[in-house]
């Protein structure tokens, strides 16, 4: 029997699907997709009102190959506990959410099958209902339920549920497309004569191009990687990744296009490109995703995660007029503290990390990368009618001049205790330090202030690692940063320095 506390990835759940990476042995097969469908059957069934009711759940992956067996496990599970199953095929993860708020579907829930950028031997779900994604205290109960089932044997009979299909993307391109006309103002071809860029990366974004773009007058013929394929041939389908952001922005350049767009794997994530080839990426996503939505939300307050530069606050705040809270890693901390700021009367209308999830408050909160984009393409249309062009948008907006991200690991057990002892004598380093000072407020790790510019050393979400965040606004600054860090470091014995190396 695996732990299947060690499939909890926060909110989410994620594991080794497929062999094929040496060390890394299978901990999410179909047997345990049938254990987590029946166990996410009974916590579906306490969460909604109505006893006796009939619950829905429409479930759908993206293209890893693993996909179809750990849809086969869970539709099994759900089934076995009453649930009526849709098929949704290969799917989006923000479409798999609208099935519980479309009315043509209004399912009581939606799974989605998929391990975001995570190479190909990964999968997991990521679970919804009306009201969102689930939290971690939910995904925490739902697989020790489902690790109780597995020790008692209790796995369902049945191995070839009764499902029906559910094309949930036609639907939720046309929801799409119907934002785009009404947002344009044009009702026939809003999009003629824009050439626009996807890649895909060859997950689940594709449609974004054929089914939504181009039925609206887009000339999308040098789009790149849109063909499925769980294997990920070209590159990783991560706005993160350097390759993949070199690879669109070449493209847009070559192709003479207007922007690109680039999602990750199940396109909860985005991040774009303007016709110059200049990313709009990490703080550049969020400034752009900002300046959407400034004219509609004036003095309204921008929730991001904590690695946000200074240049970003400067323009949000300055040439905005919005607020700036910068606060913690992971998307469902920045969604969980708008949706806090909300409920307490400071109007909250964005949420966002720098990974490209941007959760909207007119969007249900959802991390919607194709929504964002939709955002992006209205924006485009109407500046294009104007003579001007996308990149007019985050004009102002500055970058650091260095930048640089080291993540060292911590060796032996307790990595997190360990991690939090280093942080606070870190603290208290600084509060003795001349030069440097302490960012306050602060909501994660320690973010300090130096002369040359800023670091923030945090503990990883999951991991027994450090990640470590420096940008510098003056050349060489990024070096004297790290050694003052390094040198604080190194008197630790269960840190790996050779990253330093």
């Amino acid at each position: 029997m695996i732990d299947y506390k060690k499939l909890q990835n926060g909110s989410d759940i994620r594991g080794i699907a497929k062999d094929g990476v040496p060390g890394e042995n299978v901990n999410l097969s179909l047997k345990e997709a049938m254990y987590i469908g029946r166990a996410y059957a009974q916590w579906l069934a306490g969460a909604e009102p109505g006893e006796g009711k009939e619950l829905s759940v429409a479930i759908g992956r993206d293209p890893r190959i693993t996909g179809p067996d750990l849809l086969k496990g869970i539709a099994c599970g759900l089934t076995a506990e009453g649930v009526k199953v849709y098929d949704c095929g290969l799917a989006s993860t923000p479409a798999m959410f609208m099935s519980t708020i479309f009315v043509e579907t209004e399912c009581d829930g939606a799974i989605m099958i998929t391990a975001s950028h995570l190479p190909f031997n990964r999968n997991g779900f990521k679970f919804f209902t009306e009201d969102g994604g689930l939290n971690k205290s939910d995904i925490t109960y739902i697989l020790g339920l489902a690790a109780q089932m597995d020790e008692a044997g209790e796995l369902p009979e049945d191995e070839a549920p009764e499902i029906e299909t559910l094309d949930i993307m036609t639907l939720y391109s046309a929801h799409l497309r119907q934002i785009i006309i009404d947002g344009t103002g044009i009702a026939e071809n809003p999009l003629a004569g824009m050439k626009i860029v996807v890649d895909a990366g060859n997950g689940a974004g594709g449609f974004y191009a054929k089914d939504v773009l181009e039925p609206l007058g887009a000339d999308v013929s040098c789009s790149q990687f849109l063909e499925p394929d769980g294997t990920f041939p070209n590159h990783a389908p991560n706005p993160e990744n350097k390759e993949a952001m070199a690879s669109i922005s070449n493209r847009v350049k070559e192709s003479g296009a207007d922007f690109g767009l680039i999602f990750d794997t199940d396109v909860d994530r985005s991040a774009a490109v303007d016709g110059n080839g200049r990313e709009v990426a990490r703080n550049g996503i969020v400034a752009m995703a900002a300046a959407l939505i400034a004219d509609d939300y004036p003095g309204s307050t921008v929730v991001t995660d904590s690695i946000t530069s200074r240049q970003l606050t400067e323009f949000l705040e300055k040439k905005l007029g919005l607020k700036h809270l910068r606060y913690r890693r992971g998307y469902k901390n920045v969604i969980n503290k708008a949706l806090d700021l909300n409920a307490m009367g400071e109007l909250c209308p964005l949420a966002i990390e720098t990974s490209g999830h941007a959760a909207l408050k007119e969007n249900y909160f959802l991390d919607d990368g194709a929504y964002l984009a939709t955002k992006i393409v209205i924006k485009a249309a109407r500046l294009k009618l104007a003579g001007m062009t996308i990149d007019t948008v985050i004009e102002e907006l500055q970058d650091p001049l260095e930048e640089k991200e080291i993540r060292i690991p911590i060796t032996g057990e307790d990595f997190s205790d360990y991690g939090e002892q280093i942080l606070k004598n870190l603290k208290t380093a600084v509060e003795e330090d001349p030069v440097a000072t302490l960012e306050e407020p602060n909501y994660e790790g320690v973010r300090i202030n130096f002369p040359e510019g800023w670091c923030l050393l945090r503990k990883s979400l999951h991991d027994p690692i450090l990640p470590m965040n420096i940008a510098a606004d003056e050349e060489g600054g990024a070096a004297v940063i790290e050694k003052w860090m390094k040198d604080f470091l190194g008197a630790y014995d269960r840190l790996d320095m050779t990253v330093f190396e």
